[in-house]
């Protein structure tokens, strides 16, 4: 489907960039569009997604001044509610992947009036702190070996320009993303080409991982999220522990689990007919799915 781009500045002037596809009355946002746009667009038949990249993400400016970074996952929440109003949405789904997975709980907790549900996919734990036994973790030779490899090339950093180190830093990342690691050149994130993300890891360090273990996340402090939200996670999921998503669906009162066998931390590439037939049955309000 064709996209239409756009731009929104956010009141502390941030440049975001944001892309929608199709036109559908129900409106879904999906942050960190930039590496999801084209498996998720399908979704789009009956809808409009909103596809768009966090500030110092993606296409998004580029961020220099430490005191627009440093409330991290804060300032995502802030930035969606700001697109949020510039599309003219009054209410809002939300596909949230990864680290974005907890963000858009968190926006949910903050605006629970412009949230109808939530799909959390692969989500990082709601406690950073906790460690989980083996049989809720999948810490397998591949990791081990990935994390191996990715130590050697750091000692390597000074013979590469930024692009070519960023290729070959996700040329060896790719495999801890899916169950089968023949499958890790389906996983095409990287994006080098961009700035932003070949200076990922460094605002992840320094900002956006310290915000997330700052939260203190209760049945409490989530009481105010009582939208449906539909739970995807990937039983070898490597990245974020299977064990998260059990404590997701206890925290949040109307969480529903969807158990992906024999897929990690991208479900909807290695499982795509299960994983977006949920989605799409729960987005169209056919709930719980079965």
């Amino acid at each position: 489907m064709p996209a239409t781009h756009g731009q929104l500045t956010t009141p502390d002037r941030v440049r975001l960039s944001y892309e929608t596809v199709g036109d559908g009355r129900q409106t879904v946002f999906v942050p960190n569009g930039f590496y999801l746009r084209d498996d998720f667009q399908s979704l789009a038949r009956r809808r409009r997604l909103v596809f768009y990249d966090p500030r110092n993400r993606g296409r998004s400016e580029t961020v220099a001044e430490p005191a627009k970074l440093q409330r991290g996952i804060l300032n995502d929440v802030d930035d969606l509610e700001a697109l949020r109003r510039h599309v003219g949405a009054r209410k809002i789904a939300l596909i949230g992947h990864s680290y974005m997975g907890l963000g858009v709980v968190l926006y949910a907790r903050s605006h629970p009036a412009h949230v109808e549900r939530i799909v959390q996919i692969g989500a990082m734990p709601p406690d950073h702190t906790k460690q989980y036994p083996p049989e809720l973790m999948a810490v397998d030779d591949t990791a081990r070996s990935v994390f191996a490899k990715l130590g050697e090339l750091q000692k390597e950093r000074g013979a590469y320009d930024r692009r070519d180190f960023c290729r070959r830093f996700w040329s060896v990342l790719a495999a801890l993303y899916v169950a089968d690691p023949a499958d890790a050149g389906r996983i095409t994130w990287g994006h080098c080409d961009l700035a932003n993300e070949r200076d990922f890891l460094a605002y992840w360090t320094a900002h956006l991982f310290p915000s997330l273990r700052a939260l203190a996340l209760t049945r409490g402090t989530l009481a105010r999220v009582t939208v449906p939200v539909l739970t995807i996670h990937g039983r070898q999921d490597r990245s974020a522990p299977y064990g998260g998503a059990l404590d997701w669906t206890a925290l949040l009162p109307s969480a529903r689990l969807l158990t992906v066998e024999d897929a990690g931390h991208a479900p909807w590439i290695e499982q795509p007919a299960k994983v977006f037939r949920a989605i799409d049955a729960f987005l169209a309000g056919r709930w719980p799915v079965r």
